[in-house]
């Protein structure tokens, strides 16, 4: 097969604006202005002769070209890159993995050391989150979120179940015998505004005006509860070590479904024999779990 010339310098700004759909974010990356990025992909066009680009009021999107271009140049690059990596005598892939603080501390980390094992070739980079996470200007393979799975241009996959009840002290327990008693207790509250209104109408109740201390993690949230501060309401079966030794108490069985978590990464992106091993190994610990 004999190539045309190649303008690598110049499909590599594509492909970086295309993952992020935007070019100031791709210049960030690879470390140009964004006017010389902008240039690069124009001069691309103008060699292809078609748009790859529709350039709109607020962003970039994809022309079916330029859809067709990104997995094929996304997938050389990284062949690229791993080929070099493995040419310069690195013996492990990277994985990089954001994760929600709470999941990552009560689930993942102390299952960690069962996926090194069974995949000691691939190095494994976890970061946290507090479910705000931009997957392609962090360079993530994947990201696991709490939520509804509906999140711009990424492909989700529902992992796991977490249904939402109230958890307390065991001294606040003790003052707690139905639901109603929680009217006079301070609600400890996330970001999620309209969290504890789902558990009251479970519960049958109309909730009332929140005034309790304001969190960013299902994790501090617990943490303040077992510190006397309040009732938090976090999935509960990620907590089951604070209930079994009796830090936390679930004072009604009654839940409420706000969300689940979800595997999460870029539509653009294919996946890697990594990336593979990685949802493979989660969704069979979860299911065992």
């Amino acid at each position: 097969m004999i190539r045309p010339y190649l303008p690598l310098n110049n499909l590599r700004a594509f492909e970086a604006a295309a993952r992020h759909l935007s070019f100031t974010n791709a210049a960030i990356e690879l470390r140009v202005t964004p006017a010389a990025l902008s240039q690069q992909v124009k001069a691309l066009e103008d060699r292809l002769g078609f748009p790859l680009f529709s350039r709109l009021p607020r962003g970039l999107a994809l022309t079916d070209e330029g859809r067709a271009m990104l997995p094929v140049l996304t997938r050389s690059f990284d062949e690229i890159a791993l080929l070099l990596e493995r040419l310069a005598g690195s013996t492990e892939a990277v994985l990089s993995v954001g994760v929600v603080g709470t999941f990552a501390v009560a689930w993942l980390l102390p299952r960690l050391d069962g996926f090194r094992a069974a995949h000691p070739e691939i190095d494994v980079r976890v970061s946290t989150n507090n479910n705000r996470v931009d997957i392609a200007e962090e360079g993530l393979d994947f990201a696991i979120r709490f939520g509804d799975g509906a999140w711009h241009g990424t492909e989700a996959e529902r992992v796991m179940a977490a249904p939402v009840s109230p958890l307390c002290a065991p001294a606040i327990a003790a003052r707690l015998s139905k639901p109603e008693d929680l009217l006079g207790e301070t609600l400890l509250r996330s970001y999620r505004v309209d969290d504890w209104a789902c558990w009251f109408a479970a519960a049958g109740l109309k909730a009332p005006v929140l005034r309790g201390p304001m969190f960013d993690s299902s994790q501090l949230m617990a943490d303040a509860a077992i510190e006397g501060l309040g009732v938090a309401l976090v999935p509960h079966g990620l907590f089951a070590a604070e209930l079994d030794g009796g830090r936390l108490v679930r004072p009604f069985a009654i839940e409420a479904d706000i969300g689940a978590y979800w595997l999460s990464r870029l539509k653009s992106k294919p996946l890697s024999p990594e990336m593979e091993a990685f949802r493979a190994w989660l969704l069979a610990e979860i299911a065992s779990a």
